[in-house]
């Protein structure tokens, strides 16, 4: 079968590789129906931060219909559509026993730990999938990882009705964030996106405000302070530091994006102003309330991504991302 491999830190390659075979007792065979890139993908192929072993098929935003199921395995059926849940977490850890399995000891992701969805076919563990409701399209169901990602920020920066809210970083997660505020009525919503396709999907599709990241700005526009309420989805240290500049006194920031690298923050600011930095790390068990919204959010969640694109493109598509030349939010494969 055909499948994305990563080999190295900028070596990826579009390959022949062996099927999986038949699942082991409590796995499921599954065939990738639609799966999409993610900014830790690209993180990985300019890192190889998260890699435990090399080649790997990346990959862990994915739908996918059962194939097989190994022994053992119950609540599937051939042709089931699911999807992947991203974390291989350990189970046993204190911090998977108290229910955050986003804080595991052990923590890992399917595409770095184990193969994951850029290729034809792939195995899980029938624990580590969700059954995807009917009528909703592959395209779609792949982006459930990321809607859960989106309601785990949502979540940690638990913003109070009426009030402005301040996302840098229009990209999958800030995107669907945003999108996520403004269903449920909260904000307005500010979003800082030098992208100027997707500035304008997101203020067609989620009613966003486009601002600059401008302390002054962004002052005048939320007076007499500030926004309370931030959310940090770049993964720059520089937009950090101007969101610590920006939002008020007793503010929240959420920080969701992924760094490359360290950085210098001035502790004063957040300690004289008493600043909220919340980190972010994937998601608790918000993935099985973002499966329940799709058919909800459908119409909509389909106007962010792109018309989908096959296995030997990726490559191509990695470095287009990189180079900030999308103009949705999301790229999806077919394989």
């Amino acid at each position: 079968m055909r499948a994305v491999r990563l080999h190295g830190v900028g070596e990826l390659r579009v390959e022949e590789v062996p099927l999986p075979g038949s699942p082991p007792a409590g796995y499921l065979r599954l065939k990738v129906a639609a799966a999409g890139i993610c900014g830790s993908d690209l993180h990985n192929y300019r890192t190889g931060m998260w890699i435990s072993h090399l080649p790997v098929t990346p990959g862990h935003e994915f739908a996918a219909t059962v194939a097989e199921l190994g022994a053992d395995v119950e609540g599937f059926r051939p042709g089931d559509l699911v999807v992947a849940d991203s974390r291989a977490n350990c189970g046993s850890c204190v911090h998977c026993l108290e229910g955050n399995g986003n804080l595991c000891l052990e923590m890992g992701y399917v595409g770095e730990v184990s193969d994951g969805g850029f290729a034809e076919e792939t195995l899980l563990p029938a624990t580590r999938v969700l059954l995807v409701p009917p009528g909703v399209a592959p395209e779609i169901a792949a982006l459930s990882e990321p809607l859960a990602v989106a309601l785990h920020v949502r979540q940690r920066l638990d913003p109070a009705p009426d009030q402005p809210i301040l996302i840098a970083g229009g990209g999958p997660i800030g995107g669907l964030l945003a999108l996520l505020l403004r269903e449920e009525g909260l904000g307005p919503v500010l979003l800082v996106e030098r992208n100027a396709a997707r500035a304008r999907l997101l203020t067609e599709i989620a009613g966003v405000e486009i601002i600059d990241l401008d302390p002054a700005a962004i002052a005048r526009r939320c007076p007499p302070t500030g926004p309370r309420y931030a959310v940090e989805a770049t993964g720059s240290f520089e937009v950090l530091q101007k969101l610590v500049h920006s939002v008020s006194a007793g503010g929240r920031i959420a920080l969701v994006g992924i760094f490359h690298g360290a950085g210098q923050l001035d502790a004063n600011l957040l300690v004289e102003r008493e600043l909220d930095l919340r980190g972010c790390s994937v998601f608790r068990d918000e993935q099985a309330d973002a499966v329940a919204l799709l058919p909800r959010l459908a119409p909509k969640l389909a106007r962010l991504i792109t018309a989908p694109i096959g296995l030997d493109e990726v490559p191509a598509a990695y470095e287009r991302l990189i180079r900030g030349e999308a103009t949705a939010l999301k790229t999806i494969i077919r394989p």
